[in-house]
């Protein structure tokens, strides 16, 4: 594989905008989840909300694109000069050569669920201000983000759950190796929403209590919402200091319609091609940020399939409990903390998790720790057996 080089990336969740936001609360152990009533779910929730979006104003050209995913969208990308760094990228390339690569798994559904309520009383159509195409459309954020930088590359949204913006590095890789492509913007957006909120809760994966990933007695996710961002480019003009991600690895179970595979042998073969991607063996990653999500089924197969390939040795945390399951936004989520841990030497403590379950041996990590990092692992793995993991390395000196 051709190493990728994240020339800038930026994310917005549960914990604030940014990435000091986010530092800090890695920092400090601090989780954005909270319990509440949100929109008109008739029970108290444990959410992981992004404060101010409903204060946020689209650009006027864009008005058409407004929903809750797009708005979020647009504030994710106002963060740590990320416009900026895509712009001098189009300069340097061309509005042609810049791709736009996103995960998302509900999209603006928020706004159809709530166009449902206005329906005509006499003919039950949708109201006519309500533009599916450009809200609740799977392509719709990202047709956002094009529109948003005036570009004119390929473009696709990835929709396969919890692995949906991790997978994006995937198809960023082999467009720039086709050579379709000079840069891309990856990363993932997905927000809150009644279908999801109440679909988990029929399953009685919700928790009525912030998640606590790993922990003896987990019992579900917390439903968050965040955006991400990275913006790729060949590593051709890396330099000492620069985040490259050196490895990719993508596999389905095809075990079960939601349920992973219960030794994880699906997560467990997209380690091993991140790794071999990579050029590496199990013993170089210095930290591995776990999927994590806190249902008892989905954290014993992950749980399983890093033990039977790193040990118990190996650090790692799942940060689902800062944030809550982001849904198709994780993977690109997770991605940047791990370029965080890489970056500031920093392996964050879990949030939640008060006890590692003892049948899960694994050298969780239940306080934050400082050392150098080489080279680190990301998982992502979805509803109904989608997995990627990514390897992300440090340029030496």
């Amino acid at each position: 594989m051709q190493a990728i080089r994240l020339s800038a990336y930026t994310l917005t969740s549960a914990l604030g905008s940014g990435l000091d936001a986010h530092l800090a609360a890695l920092r400090q152990q601090r989780g954005g989840i909270v319990k509440k009533r949100w929109e008109t779910v008739d029970f108290d929730v444990c959410i992981g909300e992004v404060a101010g979006l409903d204060d946020v104003q689209l650009r006027p050209a864009l008005q058409h694109y407004d929903c809750r995913n797009n708005r979020l969208a647009q504030l994710a990308l106002e963060q740590d000069g990320f416009v900026a760094s895509v712009q001098a990228a189009v300069a340097r390339h061309g509005a042609g050569r810049v791709g736009v690569f996103l995960g998302s798994s509900t999209s603006g559904i928020l706004s159809s669920e709530q166009a449902y309520r206005q329906r005509d009383a006499q003919t039950g159509a949708l109201p006519p201000g309500h533009r599916y195409r450009e809200t609740h459309n799977a392509y719709s954020v990202a047709d956002f983000v094009r529109q948003f930088f005036a570009l004119s590359g390929p473009a696709c949204v990835v929709s396969t759950a919890c692995s949906s913006s991790a997978k994006v590095f995937g198809t960023a890789q082999r467009m720039l190796a086709a050579g379709l492509i000079d840069a891309a913007i990856v990363g993932g957006v997905d927000t809150l929403c009644l279908t999801t909120i109440y679909g988990f809760s029929s399953l009685q994966l919700v928790s009525p209590k912030p998640c606590r990933p790993f922990d003896g007695e987990r019992d579900g996710i917390s439903v968050g919402e965040g955006a991400a961002y990275a913006l790729l480019e060949r590593a051709d003009l890396a330099q000492p200091g620069d985040i490259l991600c050196t490895g990719i690895g993508e596999s389905s179970d095809a075990y079960h319609m939601s349920s992973p595979h219960p030794q994880g042998l699906g997560a467990r073969a997209a380690m091993e091609q991140a790794l071999r991607m990579a050029g590496l063996q199990a013993a170089d990653i210095g930290y591995i940020n776990l999927h994590g999500t806190a249902t008892p089924s989905n954290d014993a197969a992950e749980g399983a399939a890093v033990l039977s390939l790193f040990g118990e040795q190996t650090p790692c945390s799942s940060t689902k409990g800062h944030t809550g399951h982001t849904l198709g936004a994780a993977g690109g989520i997770e991605a940047v903390f791990s370029v965080l841990a890489l970056r500031e030497g920093l392996l964050p403590g879990g949030v939640g998790t008060q006890q590692v379950d003892a049948q899960l041996p694994c050298n969780y990590l239940l306080q934050t720790l400082e050392q150098p990092l080489q080279h680190v692992l990301s998982n992502s793995f979805g509803f109904g057996g989608s997995n990627c993991s990514l390897v992300f390395s440090r340029v030496d000196a």
